[in-house]
């Protein structure tokens, strides 16, 4: 199945799952290496990044802990430039060593706001973990600490990203097809 239907727009398989998979096990590899014995708190952002948590999750190999939020900043195929919080942080993270992970970071605004929340509640230590990033697309200064792939500044679908809420349980990634 190379080309997909999603409501109005095609989309083109862009990344297999074995690729997926395979950039998620660096990601953990890192993130053993780098925070062994640190005993962090990953706080995963919904909706997108609940399939890389849940892959990354399994990979990890010391006592950690995972909770959620959710945030949005999407409509249809365009961020909003703004971010609405929809769930919140109900842990305390004063003092704790904090991963953040992240479906896609692409203009950066998310992050921006999440970063900032995080150090006002007196995390410690902030680390983030992104499924993708498009390096094109970001427009703040945030370090990036783990980054499983680098993706052009297409629209894609996949792997817990969405169109309008469609396209989430696909295990391959894809590509909008312009028309």
């Amino acid at each position: 199945m190379d080309i997909i239907k999603i409501k109005d727009k095609k989309f083109t398989l862009s990344i297999p799952e074995s690729d997926i998979l395979a950039a998620v096990k660096t990601v953990a590899y890192q993130i053993n290496t780098d925070l062994q014995g640190t005993n962090p708190l990953f706080i995963c952002v919904l909706n997108g990044a609940f399939m890389f948590a849940s892959d990354l999750m399994k990979d990890i190999n010391f006592p950690c802990e995972i909770t959620f939020i959710k945030l949005s900043s999407y409509e249809g195929l365009y961020t909003s430039g703004s971010v609405k919080e929809i769930i919140g942080l109900n842990e305390s993270v004063v003092g704790r060593n904090i991963v953040v992970v992240e479906d896609i970071v692409d203009t950066g605004i998310t992050m921006e706001r999440i970063l900032e929340s995080l150090l006002a509640k007196g995390a410690k230590d902030i680390r983030i973990a992104t499924f993708l990033q498009k390096p094109d697309a970001l427009k703040r200064d945030i370090k990036i600490d783990y980054i499983a792939m680098k993706i052009p500044n297409d629209f894609i679908v996949g792997y817990g990203l969405d169109y309008d809420g469609y396209g989430r349980n696909l295990k391959n990634i894809y590509t909008v097809v312009s028309n």
